[in-house]
């Protein structure tokens, strides 16, 4: 992987915000011509730096609405539990970001649902499929105050 440059960390921080914008307007913005900007945003893709480029939909539009935090407990004698998990949960949709953390709980889960109900299926079929965890602890979202996946970045200090 190529190290990132002060050009590179603009383009990023444009296409964070809008992955729409044209290759000649980020050319624009950072002072590049448009063909360069496309050489670095297929190399940035290439390279995974751009791991996905997505339309963020508003929940409440889709019929499934609810947010769960779930923290989850697994058996420690299992060592491949974490990626058991894994493999499963990447197939599953309502189940948005798994993160392995330190603390009380093993992984915590970003999970959506249409209503309790439906988590309640969703927690069900997780603890059938999944019988290394051990134990499950919800926090239901009342409101989202901030949510986002931008990534700040940093500059180089040889920039």
């Amino acid at each position: 992987m190529e190290k990132l440059d002060h050009f590179d960390r603009d383009i990023l921080q444009l296409v964070q915000r809008n992955c729409q914008l044209t290759a000649e307007t980020i050319a624009d913005d950072v002072g590049l011509s448009t063909s360069a900007v496309q050489r670095r945003l297929k190399r940035l893709r290439e390279e995974g730096i751009i791991k996905a480029e997505v339309a963020i939909v508003e929940r409440k539009a889709t019929g499934t609405p609810m947010v769960f935090i779930v923290g989850m407990e697994i058996e420690r004698d299992n060592y491949d539990a974490l990626a058991k998990f894994r493999l499963w949960a990447e197939k599953q949709e309502h189940i948005q970001q798994v993160y392995y953390v330190t603390g009380a709980v093993d992984l915590i889960a970003i999970v959506t649902a249409r209503d309790v109900e439906h988590y309640d299926d969703i927690a069900a079929l997780i603890m059938a499929e999944n019988p290394q965890i051990r134990r499950m602890h919800t926090n239901v979202v009342l409101r989202d105050v901030k949510l986002g996946l931008f990534v700040p970045l940093a500059a180089a200090a040889d920039d």
